[in-house]
């Protein structure tokens, strides 16, 4: 398509389309003419604008119902024209004023948006930004004349009506751009010329008229729903902030005369009454007004959720402070606390803006009137420190973090001038007590008081202090709990660090309800006077030396480790024992029903939960506190450390899972600062220390019950290098017991089997020192007695054959007592049984017990003698222990099996005529020695413990069979679970003859019903599997002599008919165990 460069041309292209245009105002018509456009110039269009605008505007200006669709065209084509030329004559300007306008508004209501299209709406808007884009520096100022206020007046309230009530996104913001663009703060806007001083008072003085309107309107969409978007809130806040600063601006209030002007042309004087003089009083009042609105405006954007709201009320609050400082004075605190709190926002582009800002007000003295920032700073922080704890019980998370948020920053931009603050009484005082208050903890959980420490060797010493989550009575997010562990660590950074310390401990001694707030306070002061993770925007005036700092940490840890502030209850476990049961069940499984068991005793008054949960979370705390003063001072705690090693350990072994668990965490910590590789490592190389107060603590035990829990600890935590170092103080235990003093006997019980664990642990390879002989896949693991039916195992040689069956034969006729005496005599070795008779006697060139098994023989002896003990709780410690020996001793047979032998007579006694929970603890004593001393115990078991146990699972089955799932949870189904789960492995271990097992066999055969639960028949399965490796033909015949799947005939009519008596019977409750074994069978 040709361009026409030239008016003329242009001319006799436009004329006929706008003729055919004037006479009929159609669309097409109307496209026609845009499409024209498109071929004319921007110079040959300036000449011809009024020409071309006259159809457009005639459209317009038509009287009657016009269709939407050619309006929407008709300026769609204005404001292309617009686009592409200036607007130089001033009455053009305001009759295209009046005209867009038009089309906007009701010619029904005055001052509403008439029922238009979205598009039509917003391309109007479009049209009206274009034309004052448009229009020269001087025709434009035409607009802003006391005549054309009712004009203005009018499209200011339009565009305000669009912001506030239309849902369209776009059309809001088209409309706020466009009064941005009216304010003649466009951000496109750019005038031919400035405005001088007094036209900007000028432009003050009209605007001044309508800022009451605007500010509440803006302020209602800016607080509106969220669901409308960020841009509309950018907008809207960028639109307010520039409408106050041009009608409540500084400068241009000097300048406004005392009295309102007179015009020339105010005809009966309606202008002057639209006018508003802005007085001081005016000034004063609207201040007041705006000051609500503001702070409305403030707490509702710096929540707001998007990133860009927030800047954007950055630049608000920057633009007012600078240009309105004196007008809004009583505002600046609202937008200085703004900004304060926008410092430690999220997001950086915030933080950036608002640190930039900060910095400016900072560096130019006064921020309103005659105040200071620094001024205004500390009063807000008083004011905040006195507001803090009702915000914090009655916001939500949101407004806290928000809260917390202006308090970090405040403290950040006061910096080193918070000591200024810090030094009056009554702003300490009030800000301790915020923070005190706030830091509250919610004691209510009783799960950390049930929690019980497992004891596991080793322990998660890498874990770090304080990895259990703190709950808190005001709030539940994470965030704001670091929000307070920032203000604890700017105010030890930038602070006094002395008055600081002296203050809270004062706080830690008056009540026991600040102290472990107070705690929490002292140990963030002290890692913040450190530099540790604390985030500030400038640096302190001075440092304090490590010297300094190791005399504060000093001071408090003295505090921390005072024995009223460390050695607290922190379990409902007495010290001592409980009574015995009156009445002790008669044999093996016998359990008593829920009627026949004695209710125990009434016990004395303890200590209720929220107590014992207060104690241990200050114990907590206090330990996390010599974690983070030992990170703190780094190599320079070391001589600290032989004051703070020992009664950390004594927390490591506490039985509160949560204390021994920050004790790990805090010697993690302290390697870390000390230079230690690991806990180990810190414990081998201060053993020599910790062994002496262990020592001479042992012989005061009773003003210091603790050394055996420091003991417990330093063994469980440590690795095998320690053992040469405390061979020492075990013996002065094992001494200690022999010595025979009943009430402390559980206490050295505990050494013994902390002890006799970590042997285990770090002696016998593959050991689980947790759940050893527990149910593992099916079964017990009993070491060489489990299941082996499923390791492949190469085909044995004919010589491998006969050697084998000549050495059962001669190991079953040793154990019946069968063999000649000429054959003893012909014996290489002495048999096992002539082992126990001759319990002293060792054969000639043996290597002496190594250390580690030396200990657990002598452990082991000191079990024997206490196994038959008054006390429950006693016998049950001497069983695990005992457990354990087996377990380090069992690869030295020669020492291993006398003691076995000496053993059997007490263990015995406990399986048969016990308490059942020292019972359950015998049989699995039993499954470790029968998994470790093969058949020398077979004659014993067979002949004292099998048929008790056989009746007892018989008796008990009928029980179990009828029982509800509630059963489950007894003590008697238990005790049936374990001798099940253990029973098959000890038979095949023990390798009993067809006698024995046809009587465990018939044992459990009652298990295998389907009416029993389905862990009991889950094990008696497992008894029969491994029945079936030791005699699969035995264990056949007696399942298919319960119930047989199919019949069998004679291979030859001369033999005799196959009869089983499983033979022809109907399903019944153990058809689907037995048949599942049968399938099993190789």
């Amino acid at each position: 398509m040709a361009v026409f460069d030239t008016p003329q041309e242009a001319f006799g292209a436009l004329r006929p389309v706008c003729v055919e245009l004037t006479k009929a105002q159609t669309a097409e018509n109307v496209e026609r003419l845009c499409g024209q456009l498109q071929s004319v110039s921007d110079l040959a269009l300036q000449e011809l604008q009024e020409y071309v605008l006259f159809p457009l505007r005639y459209t317009l200006k038509t009287p009657g119902p016009k269709r939407e669709a050619v309006v929407l065209k008709v300026v769609e084509c204005v404001a292309f024209v617009l686009s592409a030329t200036r607007v130089r004559k001033a009455g053009l300007l305001q009759e295209l004023f009046s005209d867009l306008c038009l089309c906007l508004g009701s010619p029904v209501s005055p001052g509403r948006l008439a029922p238009l299209s979205e598009e039509l709406k917003q391309e109007a808007m479009r049209a009206l930004q274009a034309l004052l884009h448009a229009a020269d520096g001087d025709v434009l100022w035409t607009l802003y004349q006391p005549s054309a206020l009712p004009h203005l007046g009018f499209a200011v309230s339009l565009l305000l009506a669009a912001a506030e009530h239309e849902k369209a996104k776009g059309v809001q913001v088209s409309a706020l751009r466009c009064l941005q663009a009216l304010l003649l703060q466009g951000d496109c806007l750019e005038p031919c010329r400035a405005l001088d001083g007094e036209e900007r008072r000028r432009l003050g003085d009209l605007f001044a008229s309508f800022l009451p309107g605007i500010s509440i309107a803006l302020s209602r969409v800016i607080t509106g729903d969220v669901k409308q978007g960020h841009a509309v809130v950018v907008s809207a806040t960028r639109v307010f902030a520039r409408a106050l600063s041009r009608v409540m601006a500084d400068e241009q209030l000097v300048q406004v005369p005392p009295k309102p002007e007179t015009l020339a042309l105010d005809q009966g004087g309606r202008i002057s009454e639209l006018l508003v003089h802005r007085s001081p009083d005016w000034v004063s009042s609207t201040a007041a007004r705006l000051s609500l609105l503001i702070r409305k405006v403030v707490d509702g954007v710096s929540a707001h959720p998007h990133w860009k709201a927030r800047v954007e009320l950055v630049d608000m609050a920057s633009l007012l402070l600078s240009t309105c400082s004196q007008s809004l004075a009583g505002s600046a605190g609202q937008l200085v606390k703004a900004l304060v709190a926008l410092v430690s926002d999220e997001s950086p582009e915030v933080q950036g803006r608002s640190n930039e800002v900060l910095g400016r007000l900072a560096a130019r003295g006064a921020v309103a009137g005659d105040r200071g920032l620094a001024e205004i700073l500390a009063e807000e922080l008083h004011a905040l420190a006195t507001a803090l704890p009702r915000l914090m019980s009655s916001q939500d998370d949101p407004g806290k973090l928000s809260t917390l948020n202006l308090l970090v920053g405040c403290l950040k931009l006061l910096g080193p001038k918070v000591n200024g603050v810090l030094r009056s009484a009554s702003h300490l005082q009030r800000l301790s007590t915020a923070l005190l208050q706030v830091l509250e903890l919610d004691v209510r959980d009783v799960k950390i008081v049930e929690e019980r420490a497992g004891g596991a060797p080793g322990g998660s010493w890498t874990q770090t202090g304080g990895g259990h989550r703190k709950c808190f009575r005001f709030f539940t997010e994470d965030r704001i709990f670091s929000l307070l562990q920032q203000v604890g660590r700017i105010l030890g950074y930038y602070g006094d660090l002395y008055l600081l310390v002296d203050h809270f401990v004062e706080r830690y001694r008056e009540s026991a309800t600040y102290r472990k707030q107070a705690a929490l306070l002292l140990n963030e002061l002290v890692a913040g006077a450190a530099g540790l993770h604390v985030d500030v925007l400038c640096e302190r005036d001075s440092t304090m030396n490590k010297a300094e700092l190791q005399g504060v940490v000093a001071s408090v840890l003295e505090e921390y480790m005072d024995p009223a502030n460390w050695y607290l209850v922190t379990s409902l476990e007495g010290e001592g024992l409980g009574a015995e049961p009156a009445v002790r069940p008669p044999g093996l499984l016998a359990v008593p029903s829920a009627e026949s068991c004695p209710l125990p005793p009434a016990s004395n008054p303890r200590p209720l939960v929220p107590s014992l949960s207060s104690n241990i979370w200050q114990i907590c705390i206090q330990l996390e506190g010599v974690g983070r003063f030992a990170l703190a001072l780094e190599r320079d705690f070391r001589e600290l450390l032989m004051s703070v090693l020992y009664p950390v350990l004594e927390k490591a072994g506490d039985g509160t899972l949560l204390v021994s668990q920050a004790a790990l965490g805090t010697m993690a910590d302290i390697c870390q600062a000390c230079g230690y590789g690991s806990v180990p490592e810190l414990l081998c190389q201060n053993a020599d220390y910790l062994v002496d107060r262990v020592s001479l603590h042992l012989r005061r035990l009773a003003h210091e019950p603790h050394a055996t829990k420091v003991l417990e600890a330093m063994l469980r935590h440590a690795d095998a290098n320690v053992l040469p170092l405390v061979g020492d103080v075990v013996q002065d235990v094992l001494a200690a017991l022999d010595r025979g003093h009943s009430d402390r006997t559980p206490l050295f019980l505990g050494v013994m089997h902390t002890l006799v664990t970590m042997l285990a642990s770090w002696f016998v390879p593959g050991h689980q020192t947790e759940g050893s002989l527990e149910q593992t896949s099916g079964g017990p693991l009993l070491g060489e007695g489990g299941l082996q039916g499923k390791r492949p195992a190469a085909t044995p040689t004919r010589e491998e054959m006969e050697a084998f069956f000549q050495d059962y034969v001669r190991q079953k006729r040793i154990a019946e007592g069968d063999l000649l005496e000429d054959e003893e005599e012909e014996e290489g070795e002495p048999s096992p049984t002539s082992q126990s008779e001759s319990q002293e006697q060792s054969p000639a060139g043996e290597s002496p017990l190594p250390a580690h098994a030396q200990i657990a023989q002598e452990v082991m002896e000191r079990c024997l003698h206490l196994l038959s003990d008054k006390s429950l709780h006693v016998r049950l410690k001497v069983l695990d222990t005992l457990e354990l020996c087996v377990v380090v001793l069992y690869p030295y047979q020669n020492h291993f099996l006398p003691l076995a032998h000496r053993t059997w007579p007490a263990l015995v006694t406990r399986l048969t005529n016990d308490d059942p929970l020292a019972v359950l603890r015998a049989f699995k004593v039993l499954c470790a020695f029968g998994a470790r001393s093969g058949d020398f115990l077979r004659r014993r078991f067979s002949k004292d413990v099998l048929p008790k146990l056989v009746s007892s699972l018989a008796t008990q089955a009928p029980v179990s069979a009828r029982a509800g799932p509630v059963y489950s949870h007894t003590l008697a189904f238990k005790l049936q679970l374990a001798v099940l789960q253990g029973l098959g492995s000890l038979c095949q271990a023990l390798d009993l003859d067809e006698t024995d097992l046809h009587q465990v066999a018939d044992a459990c055969l009652p298990y295998l019903s389907a009416k029993q639960p389905a862990k009991l028949q889950a094990a008696a399965h497992s008894v029969f599997l491994h029945w079936m490796q030791m005699d699969p033909d035995a264990a056949w015949l007696f399942l298919c002599g319960v119930w047989c799947p199919q019949s069998y005939e004679a291979p030859h009519p001369s033999l005799c008919p196959v009869r089983l008596s499983g033979m022809g019977r109907k399903r019944d409750e153990f058809t689907d165990n037995v048949l599942r074994l049968l399938e099993g069978l190789p």
